[in-house]
């Protein structure tokens, strides 16, 4: 039976998908992270949840993150960001501006890729980094 929540591809085997299917994999590990953060902060109600994660996994919110972190990203994993963030999509959100969607998508794809590689541990440091950075948590 295949493990789909812990994976271990290769590098050689990250590589070979496209920057936006990496994205597309980015959104819900950044997505499911900024859900788990909500659940452990306190208590409240579902629609409070959604909303606040509504606002955490926005664009321009991402962007911001991206900023945050991207000072304390390896080369490999700068690489992964550049990847997304260069990746031609076709339209950026209205409450985003193109820059922001592109940072956006780059921090997507990182957190793709890192996925893939088993890096659990690094997207947990890199979450918490900009959490902290963005937030003072």
């Amino acid at each position: 039976m295949e493990n789909y929540f812990q994976m271990d591809f290769t590098p050689k085997a990250v590589n070979v998908l496209s920057n936006l299917a990496l994205a597309h994999l980015g959104d819900g590990v950044f997505s499911l992270l900024c859900r788990a953060y909500l659940c452990k902060k306190g208590d409240k109600s579902v629609k409070r949840l959604h909303l606040d994660s509504i606002a955490l996994v926005k664009a321009p919110t991402q962007a911001a993150f991206a900023e945050k972190i991207l000072p304390s990203l390896t080369e490999a994993e700068a690489d992964y960001y550049r990847r997304g963030k260069n990746a031609h999509t076709h339209a950026a959100p209205k409450s985003a501006s193109p820059r922001e969607y592109a940072m956006a998508t780059g921090l997507e794809c990182l957190f793709g890729a890192l996925y893939l590689l088993g890096e659990n541990d690094r997207i947990n440091e890199l979450f918490n980094l900009g959490m902290e950075a963005l937030y003072g948590i």
